[in-house]
């Protein structure tokens, strides 16, 4: 910049020159103080001021119904269903409706605020010096005044509409972490104490997925099934087979020692749990000399041809049995369910 370009007032004085000081016009850090407070049109009209107070009401009242979409969504929508919505694509409606809806409620909370804040508010900047951090008796007095004027500024008390409303707003979003509570797990219900199977339900095998006959399971081999009507595409396979995989094991009738075993049995072919009943391992190791089974996690045996006791190992109780019969097809099926849960020992028990 050339010296013509400086303002005549901040050039030096001739006599300022001459004795080889320079002085400055002005202090470059001054303090330029706040600027002048101009008042909203909510502070000099009442009908403005409630229009805000209705605004942010509204906000507060969306809040109150998007927490209730919440609740309603999870109710509603299954687990498994799915939706197509443009641009997003196929997208789990659950989701999808608990993002939306919650997401709205915490937003109109959000946003009520910043709009009583900036409408309804008192909006006079205070300046104050800076003060130490250990706080006399005095300071604790003028905060708790400052407190109390910043209270009455906010019109909290003479906007009854906008507390009710936030007030309700602010007590019905903490229901959705309360309802996500149920979203820990499925409530058992009576789930352990049943399968898939019941009375006619044919035995499928598992490798060739065809219906068993009797013929078919040969004395000493061990035969895997599962209940007709369970595919391997079924959303609910996985956990529908670890209650209802069966093994069959076809025995001389009078190897048999256990009597309740024997009527349950149809011509020595016995079914019982695959599921061992120490930590629900899978038992796929049979002796055909001894006739034990022995999980191959912890060792457990049991003696398939005394009604499938524990003999060795930390399970706690025998394979549950299943009563089988034949069709009029000739083919093996089931004549009830299990009459006791099946896998490892749980609470419910007894």
């Amino acid at each position: 910049m050339s010296s013509q370009e400086i303002p005549e007032k901040n050039l030096p004085s001739e006599q300022d020159t001459a004795h080889g000081a320079v002085a400055v016009a002005e202090d470059p850090f001054a303090d330029p103080g706040l600027p002048p407070h101009k008042p909203r049109i909510q502070d000099i009209d009442e009908r403005a001021a409630k229009r805000s107070e209705r605004t942010v009401a509204l906000l507060f009242t969306l809040s109150m119904l998007s927490t209730i979409g919440f609740i309603a969504s999870f109710v509603a929508f299954p687990v498994d269903k799915i939706v197509y919505v443009w641009p997003l694509g196929h997208v789990s409606a659950l989701n999808l409706s608990l993002g939306v809806t919650l997401g709205l409620a915490l937003f109109c909370i959000g946003a009520g605020a910043v709009h009583w804040a900036r409408t309804l508010m008192s909006d006079v900047e205070v300046a104050d010096d800076r003060h130490p951090i250990e706080a006399d008796p005095v300071v604790k007095a003028k905060v708790m005044s400052d407190f109390a004027a910043g209270a009455e500024e906010s019109a909290i008390g003479r906007r009854k509409l906008i507390r009710t409303t936030m007030f309700g707003a602010l007590a019905m979003v903490p229901l959705s972490g309360v309802v996500l509570l149920r979203d820990l797990g499925p409530l058992p219900e009576e789930k352990l104490r049943h399968t898939l199977w019941g009375r006619g339900k044919q035995l499928i095998n598992m490798n060739t997925n065809e219906p068993l006959r009797p013929e078919d399971v040969a004395v000493g081999s061990l035969t895997f099934a599962k209940p007709e009507g369970l595919e391997e595409d079924n959303h609910e396979f996985n956990n529908e087979i670890a209650k209802a995989a069966l093994m069959i094991v076809r025995l001389q009738p009078q190897d048999i020692k256990d009597k309740r075993e024997l009527d349950w049995s149809h011509q020595g072919i016995v079914a019982f749990s695959k599921i061992c009943t120490h930590v629900g391992c899978p038992i796929s190791l049979y002796e055909q000399q001894t006739h034990h089974v022995l999980c191959p996690c912890h060792q457990s045996t049991f003696d398939l041809s005394d009604g499938a006791r524990v003999i060795f190992g930390p399970a706690g109780h025998a394979l549950p049995q299943l009563r089988i019969g034949v069709n009029d097809e000739g083919f093996l099926e089931a004549l009830g369910d299990f009459e006791e849960p099946v896998g490892p020992s749980f609470w419910e028990r007894g």
